[in-house]
């Protein structure tokens, strides 16, 4: 079912973008209603599009129908935010969102992997988070930026993400008694996601034995320098770590709207 969803989505996201003539900066797309091509609970759906209508950086939406499918567009700009979040001096990756559509297929399949906890970590608007407790999975959103943390915080009067304003790389991971958690990490490799990534794994490593997975948000772009040991971007950050891939999921994200291959979601454990 998931990487049904997964193709779906991709599908009605390059139907979008042939008939899309607005001119905002990120566009996103979210169907109506429960579907054969996209078989989710009616509850979800209809909380996924609460935070969207309640998210500040959309600023407009509409009806219209992608092929079969009956869709809300959602148009935004995240200039304030990005512009704000670059600013910090320990910032790894400036605010650039995935689909909440995409947010939603990634949380679902770490819960069909058999994690119980994800963290958000870059976390932005804290969408992947609100998606991980639409999916009744225990959620924690750690973001640099106070002021998209103020965002997330009006976001979280439906579901509690748990947002926390701390610089991930120090963030004490100990005090969230965490059983299994996956966490997902937020940039590309080659825009800093790297040393986020680092800097989060030796925190984890020095807890102790926690049976813990990994999401990294990879590209196949030639405009990236490419990674000896592939793995869309992370092949020789996984190696150093001991780190194995175990499935890889593509979807829509806003920087990819106009290219033709999608965000290829890493998802890896310890060897």
């Amino acid at each position: 079912m998931i990487e049904d969803l997964a193709k779906n989505l991709v599908t009605l996201k390059k139907e979008f973008e042939k008939t899309y003539d607005g001119k905002s900066q990120i566009q996103e797309v979210i169907p109506t209603t429960k579907s054969e091509l996209f078989p989710i609970k009616q509850d979800d759906l209809d909380l996924l599009h609460h935070f969207a209508t309640k998210n500040p950086i959309y600023y407009n939406s509409y009806e219209k129908t992608i092929g079969e499918i009956p869709c809300i567009v959602y148009e935004g700009d995240i200039n304030k935010y990005w512009l704000n979040s670059i600013q910090h001096g320990s910032s790894h990756a400036p605010f650039s969102p995935t689909w909440v559509m995409s947010a939603y297929i990634g949380a679902l399949q770490a819960k069909d992997l058999g994690f119980q906890e994800i963290i958000d970590i870059g976390s932005g608007d804290g969408r992947i988070a609100f998606c991980a407790k639409v999916l009744g999975l225990e959620s924690y959103s750690i973001e640099i930026d106070d002021l998209l943390v103020e965002l997330q915080k009006s976001l979280t009067t439906t579901l509690d993400f748990h947002p926390y304003c701390s610089d991930a790389t120090t963030f004490d991971y100990s005090s969230l008694n965490l059983s299994k958690p996956i966490f997902f990490i937020g940039g590309l490799a080659q825009m800093g996601g790297v040393s986020l990534a680092t800097g989060v794994i030796e925190k984890i490593h020095s807890i102790g034995d926690l049976n813990s997975g990994w999401v990294f948000a990879g590209t196949h772009s030639q405009k990236y320098t490419p990674d000896p040991k592939n793995e869309a971007g992370w092949g020789t950050l996984m190696e150093k770590n001991n780190l194995k891939s175990i499935h890889t999921v593509s979807l829509p994200t806003v920087w990819t709207f106009h290219e033709t291959e999608e965000t290829p979601y890493v998802f890896a454990e310890s060897n």
